[in-house]
């Protein structure tokens, strides 16, 4: 018997007391930049046992203004913007080229908290997207090495092989260049925490950049 998707869902809670800590948030005490407070959040989360909290969904939208999304992982974040890489010949990547701009969202579940940031996009240089890259595990040199990300695939054996090819150039290799590999730099105009409340009465807090770069800080409604 197939299982009853309705079923399961109704079953499902949100932010079960057994597995979640929903703390306080009081932003009256919030920072002026919000890269500190993410910074902060991002480290909590980590102490309360988020498992792979650098994890985030990426949103962008193709040539006619269709949305898509996938979950990649923010390799980080600082005055130039929050960095994450792909390949320029991906989807996204050609999304990216085609609309300069997306939006990320982190969840951190163990403390009903969310993350959302969105802003214009720009590509690093391409010796900062190499040592990025080698920066990182061998598994992930080895993927960049496989490329042709989103491209038709003829069988699982034909993957296995290419796969197989770049595991060994990488481990033998481990400066070795993946040229179509890009490191694409967002630089926030827009942040918003969310801190979730068992009466849900959610917190947000939204960081929008005015026209000289500051931020200014504006509670929403949940």
């Amino acid at each position: 018997m197939e299982p009853d998707l309705d079923q399961l869902l109704r079953a499902q809670r949100v932010w079960d007391p057994a597995g979640t800590d929903l703390r306080p948030f009081d932003t009256g005490a919030a920072p002026a930049d919000p890269l500190t407070l993410f910074t902060r959040w991002f480290a909590e989360a980590a102490g309360a046992g988020q498992r792979e909290p650098h994890v985030v969904t990426l949103a962008t939208a193709d040539a006619a203004g269709r949305p898509d999304q996938r979950v990649v992982t923010l390799h980080g974040a600082d005055a130039g913007g929050w960095s994450f890489g792909t390949h320029d010949d991906s989807r996204k990547g050609r999304q990216l080229a085609a609309r300069p701009y997306a939006a990320l969202c982190f969840y951190w579940p163990v403390l009903g908290r969310q993350v959302r940031v969105r802003g214009p996009v720009e590509t690093a240089p391409a010796e900062d997207a190499q040592a990025d890259l080698h920066a990182r595990s061998t598994g992930a040199l080895a993927a960049a090495l496989t490329g042709r990300q989103s491209a038709p695939l003829g069988s699982t054996e034909e993957l296995a092989a290419a796969s197989e090819a770049a595991w060994e150039r990488a481990s033998r290799e481990p400066e070795a260049p993946a040229p179509s590999w890009t490191l694409y730099r967002l630089r926030a105009e827009e942040v918003e925490f969310f801190q979730g409340d068992e009466r849900r009465r959610h917190v947000r807090l939204a960081y929008r950049r005015e026209g000289g770069g500051q931020w200014d800080r504006l509670l929403l409604w949940p």
